[in-house]
C-alpha cells in the first residue's frame, strides 16, 4: 500500500495516551502498536496501566501481553519485531497508530538504533555483581565520570541502561555518547508525532489517583506473586520495586505509597525531558480532542 503513515502518540505516564490512541484508531479503522516496554509482560497486569479488557476489544493492539518476564527481550528485538508488524499492518491499513511512553522504544521504530559493539559477558557480569552488592550509586558515579554527556540523558534509575553504557565504554575506550550520533534510519512510512502534556499539578493528581486505584485493584497481591522473581530486569521498574521493598520490610505502607507516587512523578518528568528534545513532536493537551482529530485529518 502506498503513502503509508504512522501516527505516534507519546507523552508522560497517566496523561491519557491510551484513550487518545484508541479514539484515533477507531476513527481511522486501524490498529495500535504499543511502544510501552512494561506492557509487553503478561505477568505485570495491574502496575503497568495496560488498556482495559474493554479497550482491547475496541481496537486490536500489538505488543500487549506478548512476553513473559522470564524472556530476555531488548530494544533491538523490539525494533525488528515492530517493523515486521508494521509492514504487515500497512498491507491492509494506510495509517497505523504507535503509542507509548518508552522513549527509546519509540525512537527504535521511528529512527532506528545506534550501531553498538556486541556485548561483553565478563564486563556485564562484573557490573551486575556490583549493582547487586552495592546498588545504583557506583554505576551512576562511574558513568557520570566517564561520560557526563550521556549521564545527563540516560534514565539514571535503570541499571540495565547504565550497565550497557559502561560495558561499551570499557570495551572501546570511547564515551557511549559518541556511538549515539548517527543519522536516523530511512523508513518506508511517513511519521507524525503527537505529544500529550498537561499542567503539572493535574498530571500529579492523575498519577496519584492511578496509584491509589492500582492498589485497590490488588497490585500488592500481584507483587507478592511475582516476589520470587523480583531480580528479573522486567520487574526492575517504578512501583514494583517499592512494593518489593515493602514486602521485604524495608518501608512501612504509608511510605511505600508515597514513594511510588513520588518516583512515578520523577519518571514522568524524565519522559518529558526526553520527548521535549524532539522538535518533530506536535504538542496538545489531552483535553483538545477536537483540535487533535482535525490535525489527524490533515495528515
Amino acid at each position: 500500500m502506498q503513502n503509508k503513515k504512522l501516527i505516534v502518540i507519546i507523552g508522560p505516564t497517566a496523561v491519557g495516551k491510551t484513550a487518545l490512541a484508541i479514539k484515533i484508531a477507531e476513527y481511522l479503522k486501524t490498529e495500535i502498536v504499543s511502544a510501552d516496554s512494561r506492557q509487553f509482560y503478561k505477568e505485570m497486569e495491574i502496575g503497568t496501566a495496560k488498556p482495559s479488557a474493554e479497550e482491547l476489544l475496541k481496537v486490536k493492539h500489538h505488543f500487549i501481553n506478548s512476553l513473559s518476564i522470564h524472556q530476555d527481550y531488548s530494544v533491538g528485538n523490539y525494533e525488528k519485531d515492530a517493523l515486521t508488524c508494521l509492514e504487515n499492518l500497512f498491507k491492509k491499513n494506510e495509517t497505523v497508530v504507535l503509542v507509548g511512553g518508552s522513549g527509546l522504544f519509540v525512537n527504535a521504530v521511528c529512527e532506528g538504533l545506534d550501531t553498538l559493539p556486541p556485548g561483553d559477558k565478563n564486563l556485564r557480569e562484573h557490573y551486575e555483581k556490583l549493582f547487586n552488592e552495592e546498588g545504583l550509586l557506583p554505576l551512576q558515579n562511574e558513568l557520570k565520570e566517564k561520560d557526563p554527556v550521556y549521564f545527563e540523558t540516560v534514565d539514571q534509575q535503570n541499571p540495565r541502561r547504565l550497565i550497557r553504557a559502561l560495558e561499551v565504554i570499557n570495551q572501546t575506550g570511547k564515551p557511549y555518547s559518541e556511538f549515539r550520533k548517527k543519522k536516523p534510519a530511512n523508513r518506508s512510512f511517513t511519521i507524525q508525532k503527537i505529544g500529550l502534556n498537561i499542567d503539572k499539578l493535574i498530571l500529579q493528581e492523575r498519577i496519584n489517583k492511578r496509584v491509589d486505584e492500582m492498589i485497590l485493584t490488588g497490585w500488592l497481591e500481584e507483587c507478592k506473586s511475582l516476589y520470587p522473581f523480583k531480580n528479573l530486569n522486567a520487574l526492575n521498574t517504578v512501583g514494583y520495586k517499592e512494593l518489593f521493598d515493602f514486602i521485604d520490610g524495608k518501608t512501612d505502607w504509608k511510605t511505600t505509597i508515597e514513594n511510588i507516587k513520588t518516583n512515578t512523578w520523577h519518571y514522568a518528568k524524565r519522559q518529558l525531558t526526553w520527548f521535549r528534545k524532539d522538535k518533530d513532536i506536535k504538542w496538545f493537551s489531552p483535553f483538545e480532542d477536537g483540535e487533535i482529530m482535525k490535525f489527524i485529518s490533515g495528515f
